[in-house]
């Protein structure tokens, strides 16, 4: 079922559960993405990231670089994203097929595929987009353009003409999607959609971040007004206006802007959009009521790619969208008298920002917007996250890094998965989303991360400090891990340099993975004693 379908059905039923119409519309709210360029960046690195928030697989794998006959073809498939193993071809549908290039580069192979051995990178998010542009005539979804992309390009510029394309030969066939796209040197914006119901093709813009900006892109289209005439900055494809004029989304006599001709949006933002560039550049005092924010903006201070993990992490603790804030109990202590009397009013232990809809409406039903729902950066139901460096001083090998976490961004720690891992540990095979699974990497974050909120307020110092003790160690032991690479790199070693980062990768993990195993079996006790 198409996303425009469940918003309707939601629509449909809003009488019945007394949600309000901005809720539902968040609903289809489902990835963020931030992406800085190399000179807005502390160390000079080009950081794409993606937060896959929604149920799909968990399961990830390296997929190798390999070499092919003249006569091989690459098979496009659909159904990748609800697969319960690397292994599992269940629900797998053939699409098509196109013709195979001799060589293709090894990948790391997440639900929407993101880093490649060439330090080629990509985010991802669902923009939506208008109904009648869907045509599933169309050969591509877009995570098979990312994998063939991924496959076969080093640089974010043939990444973006190679899916165009494809997209313009073969068709694409779902709603519309951004890919956030970087390499070594530069991070663009991606944004594709069908052509409509009586072509199967594409209309397709991609816009680069200034290398001095940072932009964030979370489900809304986003590019503006394009100048095609500045091939350092805009590609389109040839029917970017045609399609437009004769839809009747642009008059062809005003000055032609993408997201007013494409989007379902009123405006090109929506809280997430606001909160992390005015975050990034508060000296712009961006309002939150205005029609329309900046592409990208220039930060106040660079950024490094903590402060990037900081801002998945956010809940928008400490602002007036913060959901939690009226959810306040009073703090009893005895008096010299042995009495118990009020000395203070504290957030209530059970009170956290990923409160079921059940929970809130009880505390709404009590006592109306108490509790008024805001789509977070750091949601319960992502699959995964990854925030990704890429860095020209450094070897391929190396170079590349994507800092992934399982589950819940705010609460799972991050470790190191380099663009020269040759492979991961078998529980990252398997996905998470068909049940508890202790075979599944996933489970043992989400474990702790779901036991945690039980009484979040008591845990959440805990857990938080285990995920920055975790990283603290990781960032101190980097330039360790580079130097070690770049001496290997330079006498030949090349694949002992890959062997390294790998056992690295994998060593970091399951240190990760054990400490919230014993994370979760220490909340469950707390919960088997009702606390």
């Amino acid at each position: 079922m198409k996303i425009k379908q469940l918003i309707l059905i939601a629509f449909a039923i809003l009488p019945l559960n007394g949600f309000s119409q901005a809720e539902y519309l968040n609903q289809k709210e489902s990835c963020t993405s931030i992406m800085v360029g190399k000179k807005a960046s502390t160390d000079g690195s080009v950081i794409t990231s993606h937060t896959c928030d929604g149920r799909y697989r968990t399961w990830l794998e390296v997929v190798p670089a390999a070499t092919h006959a003249d006569s091989s073809v690459h098979k496009v498939y659909w159904g990748t994203m609800q697969t319960a193993s690397n292994k599992d071809k269940t629900g797998l549908e053939l699409k098509g097929e196109i013709a195979q290039v001799a060589q293709t580069y090894a990948y790391l192979n997440t639900a929407y595929p993101c880093l490649n051995q060439k330090q080629l990178a990509m985010g991802e998010s669902t923009t939506v987009g208008k109904e009648e542009l869907v045509n599933e005539k169309g050969m591509f979804l877009i995570e098979e353009l990312q994998r063939i992309a991924l496959e076969r390009c080093s640089t974010a510029r043939d990444a973006i003409k190679l899916m165009g394309e494809l997209v313009t030969k073969y068709g694409y066939a779902d709603y519309a999607e951004c890919l956030t796209i970087a390499d070594k040197n530069e991070v663009w914006q991606f944004e594709v959609m069908g052509e409509g119901k009586d072509k199967v093709g594409g209309v397709w813009v991609a816009q680069r971040i200034p290398d001095n900006h940072v932009a964030v892109s979370c489900n809304i289209i986003r590019v503006a007004e394009i100048n095609l005439d500045d091939t350092d900055n805009f590609m389109a494809s040839a029917n970017v206006f045609d399609v437009a004029k004769k839809l009747g989304y642009w008059d062809g006599v005003s000055k032609f802007n993408f997201w007013k001709a494409y989007s379902e949006h009123d405006k090109n933002f929506l809280i997430r959009e606001y909160f992390i560039l005015s975050t990034l550049a508060p000296s712009l005092n961006l309002k939150y009521n205005c029609d329309e924010l900046p592409f990208s903006v220039k930060p106040d201070e660079k950024v490094d790619v903590r402060k990037v993990m900081a801002l998945f992490r956010e809940t928008f603790e400490g602002t007036e969208y913060d959901m939690v804030r009226n959810l306040k109990v009073e703090k009893r202590e005895k008096n010299e008298n042995g009495e118990y009397v009020v000395t203070d009013t504290v957030i209530s232990p059970i009170a956290n920002p990923w409160m079921s809809r059940d929970l809130r409406n009880t505390f709404n039903m009590l006592k109306p917007s108490t509790t008024d729902y805001q789509r977070t950066v750091a949601v319960s139901w992502c699959s995964y996250s990854h925030i990704i460096q890429l860095r020209d001083w450094l070897p391929d090998e190396v170079g590349g890094v994507a800092w992934f976490a399982f589950d819940n961004p705010a609460q799972s720690p991050r470790f190191p998965i380099y663009s020269g891992t040759l492979s991961l540990p078998k529980s990252f095979h398997v996905s998470g989303q068909k049940g508890f699974n202790e075979r599944s990497a996933h489970w043992f974050f989400r474990k702790a991360n779901r036991l945690a909120t039980v009484k979040w307020q008591s845990t959440r110092t805990e857990m938080q400090n285990s995920v920055l003790d975790l990283e603290d160690r990781m960032f101190a032991e980097q330039e360790m891990v580079e130097n070690h690479v770049k001496k290997l790199v330079k006498k030949g070693e090349n694949q002992k340099a890959m062997e390294y980062v790998t056992r690295y990768t994998a060593d970091n993990s399951r240190a990760a993975m054990m400490r919230w195993w014993e994370l979760g079996n220490k909340y469950w006790d707390k919960f088997d004693m009702g606390f």
